[in-house]
């Protein structure tokens, strides 16, 4: 069974994808970061940069939008990549030169101050800024509107060559501006003539709102919204053929009946139902436990191994272990129990970087087999459970040392950016300084201050916890090293203090000392 269960809440909305009652995918959306993937931008240019052939726009969301002159000029494969499809074209895409603007200067095409009309292709992702085009793409059910240019085509994932000819035929009679284009996507084989008659329409008349807001405009200013995740929870359970979406908000369910109705005749086997027990629906679905599962460092497995998930600045490793695991008794096949934990393994990994969302890099550890073949089982077994994943991944081969390279589309923030934020003590790097480091760098500080700054009357404030670390270690020592030096400390506590920070004032007037 596949189900999407939509949880709203005042400031954050949900969607878990199940399959089978078991987490597959998890997307947290919240006001302050709700996606803005696809939504179309009156900016304005704030920086150019020649260097890299690049500009800023300024797009009314935070950090300033990033533009790369290939996404000014006509790039046929940008459309491909943004809807994550293979487009049939009249001809071939790769030798299509744009006409009408060959510079390869972008201070030729863009300037500071200057206006601009763009749309968002990747979501800004932590200090980065979203990732901007001018090759504008309006998206509907069936179709997909290609305002600034005239191509049109039909999905490579349609594969009947009489749907592809009914449909070729049906977009190529249509009444538009010739300047346009038009795309079949999948969904299309199961629209009537006149449904994609009245959806090209309202593209084109949705495409005629945002150009008359454009001028109308003062400032940089969204244009046009793409879709909420309401809408994408209804169009994912039609596209993938789900059994259920199950919501807990009665309003959002009244919105959901009446988006499904105008598509209702194309599926009748969705069923949208309204939550109402008591017990919280993601509690209820222990989706909240699968959550905290995907918050660890570390991740059980059924035969009693484990995975272990790191991130550094430039990757995110996974590591498989044996931990718990035992052969079977009699068993002597240790290579097959081993082969075994990478299976779960490969599964697992799949699934928790789905709801996870990890982009980029990633090296996956898995634990030495001697045989090739079994090399290639765990490979086949984890490339095929990332099958599922709407995220584009590339993964290479196993290496002599178990490793598997691979990278998985970034498009927007990973679970952990979304609910956590850096540690305002240790930056994120999750550990600080012993005691004992801390007791060196305050002898180090008073040294200096006593000699160089002749100040011998001194009183230093500690954490507690490092107060009681330096009573059975240090202080004595620290009192008799002013005596030396002909001064006196005079310890304090402050529960404010971080436990690596210490303050040391002069007793005469009250004054912090810098050290």
């Amino acid at each position: 069974m596949k189900e999407i269960l939509l949880n709203i809440e005042s400031k954050e909305t949900r969607m878990a994808t199940l399959v089978n009652r078991r987490l597959q995918e998890l997307v947290v959306e919240r006001k302050k970061n709700r996606q803005i993937t696809g939504n179309i931008y009156r900016g304005r240019v704030t920086n150019i940069l020649r260097n890299i052939q690049s500009a800023f726009i300024n797009i009314g969301e935070g950090e300033n939008g990033f533009i790369h002159i290939s996404d000014i000029v006509e790039n046929t494969q940008k459309f491909q990549e943004l809807f994550d499809m293979d487009f049939d074209w009249d001809y071939d895409p790769s030798t299509y030169k744009a006409t009408e603007t060959k510079e390869s200067d972008i201070s030729k095409i863009l300037m500071p101050e200057q206006t601009v009309l763009v749309q968002v292709v990747k979501e800004a992702i932590g200090s980065k800024g979203a990732r901007l085009t001018s090759n504008v793409s309006i998206p509907g059910r069936y179709l997909v509107l290609l305002p600034n240019t005239s191509h049109r085509g039909v999905s490579r994932k349609i594969s009947d060559p009489a749907m592809r000819d009914r449909l070729k035929q049906i977009i190529k009679s249509f009444e538009m501006p010739t300047d346009m284009g038009l795309i079949c996507r999948t969904a299309s084989t199961l629209a009537s003539t006149d449904q994609l008659i009245d959806e090209a329409h309202e593209l084109v008349e949705t495409w005629n709102k945002i150009i008359e807001t454009f001028q109308k405009a003062d400032g940089p200013v969204c244009l046009y919204r793409e879709s909420d995740l309401i809408k994408r929870a209804i169009m994912t359970a039609l596209d993938k053929k789900f059994d259920r979406i199950l919501i807990d908000n009665h309003q959002t369910y009244a919105t959901c009946l009446k988006m499904y109705n105008r598509y209702k005749d194309e599926d009748q086997s969705l069923k949208i139902e309204l939550y109402r027990d008591k017990i919280p629906m993601y509690k209820r679905f222990n989706v909240e436990k699968e959550i905290e599962r995907a918050l660890a460092r570390k991740i059980w497995l059924p035969s009693g191994g484990y995975l272990f998930f790191d991130k550094t600045e430039a990757m995110h490793t996974i590591d498989v272990n044996s931990g718990r695991s035992q052969k079977n008794e009699g068993s002597t096949d240790v290579e097959e129990a081993l082969v075994k934990i990478n299976m779960e393994a490969a599964e697992e990994i799949a699934r928790q970087l789905r709801i996870r969302n990890v982009g980029g890099l990633i090296v996956c550890d898995f634990i030495d087999m001697r045989s090739r073949k079994n090399q290639r089982r765990v490979l086949d077994r984890l490339k095929e459970a990332m099958k599922e994943d709407s995220a584009k991944c590339t993964i290479l081969g196993m290496s002599e040392f178990g490793l598997v390279e691979m990278t998985r589309q970034r498009n927007k923030e990973s679970l952990m950016q979304t609910l956590f934020t850096d540690c305002p003590y240790c930056s994120g790097k999750g550990i600080i300084k012993n005691f004992e480091s801390i007791s060196i760098e305050l002898e180090r500080s008073l040294r200096e201050i006593i000699l160089q700054h002749e100040e011998y009357t001194l009183d230093v404030a500690v954490h507690p916890e490092l107060d009681h670390f330096l009573e059975h270690t240090d202080k004595k020592y620290f009192e008799k090293m002013a005596a030396k030096l002909n001064a006196t400390i005079n310890f304090k506590t402050n529960d404010l203090l971080h436990l690596n920070d210490f303050q040391i004032f002069s007793s005469t007037n009250g004054k912090q000392l810098e050290y």
